[in-house]
């Protein structure tokens, strides 16, 4: 019997937000609306799969 390995192809984003310019890392799948914890702007919203994105990534995260 073969064992197979899933790897993990989600990731966290490092965003910056288009008001404040405020960087959060958030999840790319996420389920939930993901604010701005300085200003409260949507950065992210759900869309079933990945979270679509409003602010400008920065980085991908591992």
């Amino acid at each position: 019997m073969v064992s197979q390995i899933r790897e993990n192809r989600s990731k966290f984003l490092k965003v910056k937000c288009p008001d404040c310019e405020n960087e959060q890392v958030l999840f790319e799948k996420a389920s939930t609306v993901v604010k701005c914890i300085v200003c409260g702007s949507e950065l992210a919203t759900p869309a079933g799969g990945r979270a679509n994105i409003k602010a400008e990534i920065v980085q991908e995260l591992q």
